[in-house]
């Protein structure tokens, strides 16, 4: 007669062995969908200094990142709906991407060299979006001057806007973007998000 021990031990070789069946199954759908092009969304997940990012990429290019306060749940259901439900973990299509965000946050790399994909902002937004790398790493500048740069420079508010909704923060860098006055301002990812990347590119 089994042990209760003799039990336990059963129980968990089943569940090992099946959530290995599992992984396998996902990597076989995962292998079929991408050559198949009927992977429209690939997604994983990525620790640094300022918690949890999602990173998510379309064949075109890196087209998310999400802050652990966003919610990326939400944000997965976001971009079903705003760019298809094809949606699937597949960590290596992300690769590149986790790799020079990790270069970034140890000090090694103070720009992005990543395909993007700018759909998800549109009109002034994505021309917005486009001038935030003019703001040099480890320099701030206000949302008056990237107003300018977009070449609006009334916009000072349409610029705030722009950086509240950033879908790639970070890799277009409007945490560099402050108040006229010197102060933080606010950020999507929380103001010690903000705090953290600044101090970072001080430091370099």
């Amino acid at each position: 007669m089994k042990t209760d021990a003799d039990i336990t031990n059963d129980l968990q070789r089943a569940t090992e062995v099946r959530g290995d069946e599992l992984r396998a199954l996902h990597d076989r759908l995962v292998g079929t969908a991408d050559a198949a092009h009927l992977l429209d969304v690939a997604y994983r997940t990525v620790d640094t200094p300022v918690g949890s990012l999602l990173l998510a990429a379309t064949e075109e290019g890196l087209v998310r990142v999400a802050y652990a306060s966003e919610d990326h749940e939400r944000v997965l259901e976001s971009l079903s709906a705003r760019i298809s439900p094809r949606i699937l973990h597949d960590p290596s299509r992300l690769d590149a991407a986790a790799r020079e965000l990790d270069e970034y946050f140890t000090g090694r790399r103070t720009t992005f060299d990543l395909a993007l994909d700018l759909q998800l902002s549109t009109g002034f937004r994505s021309i917005v979006l486009r001038h935030l790398t003019d703001v040099g790493y480890g320099q701030r500048a206000s949302y008056g001057t990237v107003a300018r740069l977009a070449g609006r420079p009334k916009a000072v508010r349409a610029v705030g806007s722009a950086c509240a909704t950033n879908p790639l923060p970070i890799v277009l860098p409007c945490h560099r973007v402050v108040r006229s006055d010197g102060s933080l301002g606010g950020y999507l990812g929380g103001v010690a998000a903000k705090t953290t990347l600044l101090e970072l590119e001080a430091a370099r």
